[in-house]
């Protein structure tokens, strides 16, 4: 369930946590992201990340990502000069109003590191993993101090513009902390949706993962390229879902008997085809062909370009999405 209409840029912070900063642990392209949101949102951030280059990457990544923030609104005394960089997680949690992780994806990693923050963190702070692939549960395993604290905070790429964020809680997650965490993402801009229960992927990334199968599928069945693919859904319904979700824009196409209609009109031949769908395998022929269908795809194309130009179209649909009231 939506955890309800985000807050515009620029809400205060003050109503959401206590004073303190907020920590950015793991500064890669989710950390960058969420490291640039809460500067522009007037937070102080302390960051670390232990790889060669870090920082210098990181206050770029804050400097590419500062002119499309300032488009969305940036907050009272908002400024990238207020990230400051330190040499360990501990440095980083310790004082801190929120920790936001965003390391590795290996589990081993994840354990040390997460038992860092428990240790430095404050009591009461919120202790928020950015993983996609670990469930909270697992991470709470990880935290010996405080683990109702911890849970998922999921962002999607580009993490500074990308509304969504998942917040998943673990079997020991306080509800106290689920409801701050869903404060403080909300006061950021955030459109939080709570995953009611554990499963891999959470909500989100299964979805895109029932598209990729079927994309794949197809690939491999030589029913589509890559490229048609990607415009098949690009400029048909991919249009739609940026406004509206799959299920209302279903009940949408049922006219005035809405999902009811739908369901009884084209519910038997979706049976078919969902009974239909492919189960490809990542084989090594699987994985040759997508990466050579993008690359077919992109021949000729300025990458740096397409994502500038995919960020530029990010904000002004944000921004218009904001002027409406009518949508759910």
């Amino acid at each position: 369930m939506s955890a309800g209409h985000a807050a515009g840029a620029g809400t205060g912070h003050a109503a959401v946590v206590g004073a303190g900063h907020a920590a950015v642990v793991g500064a890669g392209v989710i950390g960058g992201g969420w490291a640039a949101l809460f500067l522009a949102h007037g937070l102080d951030v302390v960051a670390h990340d232990p790889a060669d280059g870090a920082e210098e990457r990181l206050r770029e990544s804050v400097r590419r990502a500062w002119p499309a923030l300032a488009r969305l609104g940036l907050a009272e005394g908002a400024d990238p000069h207020r990230l400051r960089f330190t040499d360990s997680a501990a440095e980083a949690a310790d004082g801190a109003c929120f920790v936001q992780e965003s390391g590795p994806e290996q589990e081993d990693a994840k354990r040390r590191l997460l038992a860092e923050l428990d240790e430095a963190a404050p009591p009461s702070t919120p202790l928020a993993s950015s993983s996609s692939g670990l469930t909270p549960t697992t991470l709470q395993t990880m935290c010996a101090r405080r683990p109702e604290r911890v849970l998922v905070g999921h962002p999607f790429h580009p993490s500074h513009l990308i509304p969504l964020v998942e917040v998943v809680p673990g079997t020991r997650t306080e509800r106290s902390v689920v409801e701050e965490t869903v404060r403080f993402y909300t006061a950021l801009g955030k459109r939080p949706v709570l995953v009611r229960r554990e499963v891999p992927g959470h909500v989100t990334n299964r979805l895109q993962a029932a598209l990729w199968r079927e994309a794949y599928s197809l690939v491999e069945r030589g029913v589509a390229t890559v490229a048609d693919i990607d415009t098949a859904v690009s400029e048909g319904p991919g249009l739609r879902w940026a406004l509206l979700g799959p299920l209302v824009n279903q009940h949408l196409s049922g006219g005035a008997g809405g999902m009811a209609r739908t369901l009884d009109h084209l519910g038997p031949p979706a049976q078919r085809w969902m009974d239909d769908l492919g189960t490809p395998r990542l084989t090594p022929a699987l994985t040759e062909a997508l990466v050579r269908g993008v690359d077919e795809e992109l021949a000729g194309v300025d990458q740096e370009r397409m994502v500038a130009d995919r960020d530029e179209l990010l904000v002004r649909l944000i921004e218009e999405k904001r002027r409406r009231r009518s949508l759910p």
